[in-house]
């Protein structure tokens, strides 16, 4: 009998599901399943290949009630935003699907002199995907859909929080018309960093730490594969003199509160200036204590637990270090006792430093940290004093502002007025330690590809 893998829900403990651990002789033989249908799915008309896909698609939608419920009982976002990230999954698996007609094109250069001569984009083989647990659903389609529809199969390879997503993902594009053009690969960490050195894995796609993004990195390098890292981020966000309030507060508490704060491009470092900021301060709070907390399966609950229970004395520690340099809590700052589970109380701290651990490390908690500036060019050098490059944000009326913001700012995205956003037509990618190529838009398809030059004569 294999191992099994048990999945416990960070609300309660309790077991909510197990999966079958796969053994070496278990890993080979999905990978060459992968190798077989990919000999099959690269020659498939790409006309073929988006109808294939779409069934995949319809699939998951007949089973989206249940796959929301898993993610919740999972990592415990409440039930409302996992069947969010459902509806936001299909979205951007359909924009795919229109998109790939373009993003594949073959490209055809002016003909003279007796030349031919095209540009086409060839699939790289199977992809190995690892995936994050905090939107189980949102991280690996950013790869997969792409990478199948380019012609590529995939071997994902999901959290050991989320498994149970990873079965899905494979149940559903796992026997098509061309099966087994997923496989999902239960291996413990080290296995996983082992089937990058395996030479059927034609591609990496990672999304999690530095440190670990790192190892895969230069495992991959002693192969010469292209690796996409999707890694770290300290977003963020600048509230300007004109900066509409309403607008700002809610954006800001939201992207730094949604999925409890365990989102990499949530905001984790908030500048506004000084004239805004005591009301800017006032409202947050409010918002901030409106937040319920509870049973992720309840309608009531906005908030749920967090997904690690070591993540606790982690965000503990930061606020703690912000304190010590003269930041003043104002409202939670520590665990919540009383409710079973990992949950740490919306928290926003204002006068902090800017060298404060806070302001500096990763937190992926519901924190909103508070840093008054006195103008935008000290806003703009607070914002880049940053080892992360993900995304940053910047609450103004004045698109010359924003404008003068995207030119300084070292991100892969710059939002005006909105922030935690993914717009699939553009490409996510990220500066620094904030990681390595572009998922989605055309460069998302790109990347999973190589370019073939047709010269003839």
């Amino acid at each position: 009998m294999p191992a099994l893998m048990e999945v416990r829900s960070p609300f309660d403990g309790f077991v909510v599901g197990s999966v079958a651990m796969d053994s070496s002789a278990g890993v080979d033989r999905k990978l060459t399943a992968l190798e077989a249908a990919f000999g099959i799915w690269r020659n498939t008309p790409l006309a073929d290949r988006r109808r294939i896909v779409e069934e995949g698609l319809t699939k998951f939608l007949d089973a989206s009630t249940q796959i929301a419920r898993d993610i919740t009982l999972q990592m415990g976002k409440p039930l409302a935003q996992a069947n969010k990230e459902v509806e936001t999954f299909l979205d951007r698996a359909h924009w795919a699907l229109d998109a790939a007609e373009g993003a594949l094109a073959t490209e055809t250069l002016p003909e003279g002199g007796g030349l031919h001569r095209r540009i086409e984009h060839v699939p790289l083989g199977v992809v190995l995907d690892i995936a994050a647990w905090n939107y189980p659903l949102l991280v690996p389609v950013n790869v997969i859909v792409p990478a199948l529809l380019a012609g590529n199969v995939v071997a994902l390879k999901h959290s050991h929080r989320t498994p149970l997503t990873g079965e899905a993902f494979a149940r559903a594009f796992g026997s098509l018309e061309v099966p087994n053009l997923i496989a999902s690969m239960n291996v413990t960490r080290d296995s996983a960093n082992r089937l990058i050195d395996d030479a059927r894995i034609a591609h990496v796609a990672f999304t999690g730490s530095v440190r670990a993004g790192r190892a895969v990195y230069r495992r991959a390098a002693e192969r010469l594969i292209d690796v996409g890292l999707e890694l770290g981020g300290k977003d963020p966000a600048y509230v300007a003199e004109d900066a509409d309030l309403d607008t700002a507060v809610e954006g800001v508490v939201d992207g730094a509160c949604y999925n409890a704060g365990q989102s990499c491009c949530g905001v984790e470092r908030v500048y506004v200036h000084r004239r805004v900021y005591p009301e800017f301060v006032d409202r947050a709070r409010t918002l901030l204590a409106a937040y319920r907390l509870g049973d992720p399966l309840s309608e009531a609950t906005t908030m749920g637990p967090l997904a690690m229970r070591e993540s606790l004395a982690a965000l503990e520690a930061q606020v703690e270090d912000a304190r010590s340099r003269g930041a003043e809590v104002l409202l939670g700052g520590s665990r919540v006792e009383g409710l079973p589970g990992s949950f740490f109380a919306p928290t926003l701290v204002v006068d902090v430093p800017n060298d404060a651990v806070l302001m500096q490390e990763e937190s992926f908690g519901p924190i909103v940290p508070v840093h008054v500036v006195d103008d935008d060019d000290q806003a703009l050098a607070h914002m880049n004093d940053t080892q992360f490059g993900l995304t940053a944000s910047v609450w103004t009326r004045d698109r010359e502002r924003a404008e003068r913001f995207s030119r300084g700012l070292d991100a892969g995205t710059i939002f005006q007025n909105r922030c935690d956003f993914v717009d699939p037509a553009l490409p996510w990618t990220g500066a620094r330690d904030s990681g390595v190529g572009s998922t989605l838009s055309r460069h998302g398809f790109l990347g999973l590809t190589r370019p073939r030059s047709i010269h003839f004569r």
